[in-house]
C-alpha cells in the first residue's frame, strides 16, 4: 500500500451565493467548509523538503472562496463539486477530495446542516 498525504482546511467560513428559496437568493449565505485532499506521499520528508513536494494549503482556501466567484449556485452540492474540480485542475497529484459544507444560516440551535461530497479523480 502506498503512503498518502492528506491536506486539510477545516472550518473555513465564506459567504457564497446559494439557495433555491426566495429568502436565500440575491444575497450571499455564510457557509462553513472543511476540505480534505488526498495526495500521493513522498517516501520521506526532511527539514529541507520544498513546498513543491507537497501542495500549498492556501489552494484549498482559494477553491472555497475566490475560486467560486460571484456565481449563484442553487445547491451546495454544486458548490462542493466546483471546489473538487478546481483542485483537481490545479494539481494532478490529488487522488481524492472530500468537501464538507455546513449552511450556517439554517442553524437554529447550533446544529450543523449540510453535505459531504467525496470525489475520486476520474
Amino acid at each position: 500500500m502506498a503512503d498518502s498525504l492528506y491536506l486539510e482546511l477545516a472550518d473555513f467560513e465564506h459567504d457564497i451565493y446559494t439557495g433555491i428559496y426566495s429568502e436565500e437568493t440575491g444575497k450571499p449565505q455564510p457557509l462553513r467548509f472543511t476540505v480534505r485532499a488526498k495526495l500521493k506521499a513522498k517516501s520521506f520528508y526532511d527539514a529541507d523538503t520544498p513546498l513543491e513536494e507537497s501542495k500549498n494549503y492556501m489552494d484549498l482556501k482559494f477553491a472555497c472562496s475566490e475560486g467560486l466567484g460571484d456565481r449563484h449556485y442553487k445547491l451546495i452540492e454544486a458548490v462542493a463539486d466546483h471546489v473538487c474540480e478546481t483542485l483537481f485542475l490545479q494539481d494532478t497529484r490529488i487522488e481524492e477530495i472530500q468537501v464538507k459544507i455546513v449552511k450556517l444560516a439554517l442553524s437554529e440551535a447550533g446544529e450543523k446542516i449540510g453535505i459531504t461530497l467525496t470525489r475520486e479523480r476520474r
